[in-house]
Parts: C-alpha cells; structure tokens; sequence
C-alpha cells in the first residue's frame, strides 16, 4: 500500500504540483471563456484566483457594518459563538480521570440581533468569539434582502458548470474565528466582499499524508468571557451488538492545524503540498471539489459563496477508492 502512495505523490508532484502557488486571472476569462475554465481547471480540479471575480458586484460597493447596522440591524440572525475560535473544530477537554481527551465541537449557536452581532464585532469580548456562518444557504434563506446585491448564482460559473447552485452563504466575523481543515463535496466559488480570507490549500491526492481520527461529537453551551460548557452529543444507532455502539455520536476529522503542525505526532504531513492564498476584497477563489482548506480572516470580513454540486466522475470514484486504501492502512 505505501508503495501506492508514492507513486501517486511522484505522479502528482511531476505532473499536477509543481508550483508552490496556484494560477492567478482577470475576470475577463472567466466571463469570456466560461468553457475553457471548465476545461483548464474544473476538469483537471485545479484551484484558480480571479482577480476582480467580483468587483462589479453591489455589495463590494455597498456592505460594510456600519451599511448592515443602518439596514437590517433589528433583523434576528443565528451566530455561531466559540471560547476558541474554531466554529467547527477540535478541542482538549478533561476527562474524570484527569487526562485529556481531543474531541469535536460545534459552535452554540445563538439568535440575535444583526447590530448586537455588529456591537460584538466592534467591542470584542475575550474568549466569546462570533462568527455568522450558518451554511444551509442562508443567503436565500435568511438574508433574502441582501440576496440581490450578489445574484442567486455566478453567470459564467453556471454555464461552465450547467447547472445552478446548491447553495448561496453569507459569512461575516470575528478574525479570531479559523475555519479547521476540512473538504467539501462541492466546486466552491468563493467571493470576499470586504477585507480578506486566508486560505491554506492542500490536494485531495495527498489524502494518505493528512492525518485523520474520528472523535467523539459535543457542543459548546453557555460561551461566556470566563466560561464554557460542552454538551456531548449522544448516539442515535441503535444495534444488535450493544457493545459496538458509541454512547456518543463519532465524526472523522482532519487531526492537525496546519497553522502548528506537530510533526512528531504526524511526520506524514511534512510531505504534503501546501498552497497558501490570499483572496482580498473583490476577487473569487474557485476552490474545487474535495480539496482540504483551513481559512483565516481579517476582522469583519465579509463574503458570500456559492456551492454548485460536484460532478461524481471517474475523479471521484477514484477518490473514494484511495479513501478505503489510507482507511485500511490505518
């Protein structure tokens, strides 16, 4: 198995990753050629900065807080409010015996208003981080009068892609709020409005370097300055053999924050390839389907991102094969 894997990080390496940055392009191609975007990077899940990708947009002209605050302050939205940061992410707690175990958490998630939310961003409070993240595309969901600022999809995206998307987010928060490396099964067409979003990128084909476990699942409750609690989620399975139920519900994450890399606990990941991106106010990050991806951001940043469905191909199919393959090596 390991002999597999090196030949397909020589291969990639040789053929696809090459360069230590990814390919930067004005607005024009992407607008003009629509079927060569497809054909240069959505075909070959190539990851592409366009420059200016959405500079003509209202909202790049018009949102900013003190806009939202004059618009939609008294309007109820859901935020997402951590101790840490990490909205969706892993976290050492103690356990009875006095031992730490790693677990994964998800944000309280509280109503309020929009200028409370504003208030927070303006007066920071320690260890009460919030972050507008809620991704069941509430842009059309939730914040439907914004919606006609940016468009219910990206014109030249949906024609290279055929299709419409999934779904649209709005996201706006703390710079202390860090999305943990994931993926997505999705081509991510990624728009910042205002200030800007740091992006750490790495291939889907270097999946046998990036560390994995599943954890136990829980939920930050009652964030406040001085404290925190964490309600574990239980199971719903139900089985024949109890004694091969979890009491909790288990989710598999990426273990390691590539912002501090413990590379004695996970050697392997030294042998990733990096890509670190820098999307600013008006451009668009095509991230495509199935890369992994830790974001940063700058304080009140804003952005909006429009999720099309991936194509399940041959690509895929052999991206789930590798899957099991890095599964059994285990």
């Amino acid at each position: 198995m390991y002999e597999a894997f090196e030949i397909l990080k020589c291969e990639t390496e040789e053929l696809l990753h090459y360069s230590s940055e990814i390919d930067q392009l004005h607005k024009n191609y992407v607008i003009q050629e629509p079927h060569s975007f497809y054909r240069d990077y959505v075909s070959t899940n190539t990851p592409l900065l366009i420059k200016g990708g959405c500079s003509d947009m209202v909202a790049v002209k018009k949102w900013s807080a003190s806009y939202f605050n004059q618009t939609i302050g008294e309007k109820d939205v859901i935020v997402a409010i951590t101790p840490n940061g990490y909205a969706d992410g892993l976290i050492d707690q103690c356990v009875e015996n006095g031992d730490k175990e790693t677990i994964f958490a998800l944000p309280e998630e509280k109503t309020m208003k929009m200028k409370l939310f504003l208030e927070y961003l303006k007066n920071p409070i320690d260890n009460f981080i919030c972050y507008i993240q809620y991704q069941n595309s509430n842009l059309t969901g939730y914040f439907e009068e914004l919606l006609p600022d940016v468009g219910e999809e990206i014109l030249w995206a949906s024609r290279a892609f055929n299709k419409t998307p999934d779904a649209v987010n709005f996201w706006m928060g703390d710079n202390r709020a860090i999305t943990s490396m994931h993926k997505d099964p999705y081509e991510n067409i990624y728009c910042v409005i205002d200030g800007y979003k740091d992006f750490i990128l790495v291939p889907p084909t270097d999946l046998p370097w990036v560390p994995h476990n599943t954890y136990k699942k829980g939920i930050f409750k009652n964030v406040t300055t001085d404290s925190y609690e964490i309600e574990m989620v239980k199971s719903t399975f139900q089985s024949k053999d109890d004694h091969k139920c979890n009491e909790f519900e288990m989710l598999p994450w990426v273990s390691i924050d590539p912002l501090n890399p413990d590379y004695e606990k996970f050697p392997k990941f030294k042998r990733v390839s990096i890509y670190n991106v820098r999307v600013n106010k008006g451009d668009i990050l095509y991230l495509p389907s199935l890369w992994f991806h830790h974001v940063r951001q700058s304080h009140g940043c804003i952005a909006v991102n429009y999720w099309y469905d991936m194509e399940c191909d041959i690509k895929y199919c052999y991206y789930k094969m590798l899957e099991s393959m890095c599964k059994t090596n285990q």
